[in-house]
């Protein structure tokens, strides 16, 4: 009998090096049975502080904890095999010293095992991916729509519609690329910015709401697979699970209440007759 083939994660220099090539794909991944699902087909397998409005309800990011990070990480990691795993780093776990950013990703992937870690990238940043890289945290940055900065902005808006946030979602990228940030996701912008910060940066970037011009594409799993009533605009829907999930449990509840149920103690007793 042969050993089976061992899977091959993929690396950040995986990551690094598909720029300008063959693009990334990556989605969202919150839990154990849905990253089984996702891994055989993504390059990247982020868990998102998204997790938070997707999985616990809330409105925005900014309720997320690095607890609930670490978690959904652990989660994720126990049957993703394949896919290159990063974990965000929420609101005010990092943004007050570089060291305050250490402490909460050496952490996120000592619990965890995932194998990077991504954080919000204003101009400010800069300094923070420098020295996590320094110490051996790989990074993806993210610019344009921050979600993180979304009560300093109004809501969740898309950026680059005047040439002061084109100028500063160009820094922003410039900025992470300089410090060392292995990819960059760049989210709620138009298709030529999106083309600009790509051509600007040497890393790729990975587009949410950011058309074909970045090197891939992530987005939230459950926008792409239907499971809410409402999904962004940009998002294309791929599957309808809302309505299978509903069908489901409205069949199964016209079951129970038509006693269309076997007894559980009498199908256990006919098992171990049949031994």
């Amino acid at each position: 009998m042969s050993a089976q083939k061992p899977i091959k994660r993929v690396s950040v220099p995986d990551v690094r090096n598909r720029k300008g090539g063959e693009p990334l794909v990556c989605l969202t991944a919150y839990d154990a049975p849905m990253a089984r699902l996702l891994d055989p087909h993504c390059d990247v397998l982020l868990v998102g502080d998204s997790l938070g409005m997707v999985v616990h309800g809330m409105d925005t990011t900014i309720g997320v904890t690095l607890d609930m990070m670490i978690l959904h990480g652990k989660a994720v990691m126990r049957t993703a095999k394949q896919a290159l795993v990063v974990i965000d780093l929420p609101f005010g776990s990092y943004e007050s010293s570089p060291q305050q950013a250490f402490d909460s990703a050496s952490r996120a992937l000592a619990e965890t095992g995932a194998q990077a870690v991504k954080i919000e990238s204003g101009v400010y940043s800069g300094e923070t991916i420098r020295f996590l890289v320094e110490r051996g945290v790989p990074v993806m940055g993210h610019v344009g729509l921050r979600p993180q900065a979304a009560l300093n902005e109004g809501g969740f808006k898309a950026k680059g519609r005047s040439k002061g946030e084109r100028d500063i979602a160009l820094a922003e990228a410039r900025a992470a690329d300089e410090a060392g940030a292995f990819a960059i996701v760049i989210e709620g912008v138009a298709e030529d910015l999106a083309r600009e910060i790509t051509e600007a940066v040497s890393v790729p970037t990975i587009g949410i709401g950011a058309s074909a011009a970045c090197d891939g594409q992530i987005l939230v799993t459950q926008d792409m697979l239907g499971l809410f009533d409402w999904t962004p605009k940009f998002v294309k829907r791929y599957g309808d699970l809302s309505g299978v999930i509903e069908e489901a449990i409205a069949r199964y509840a016209d079951d129970v209440r038509a006693r269309r149920f076997p007894d559980a103690a009498q199908t256990y007793a006919m098992k171990r007759s049949d031994r």
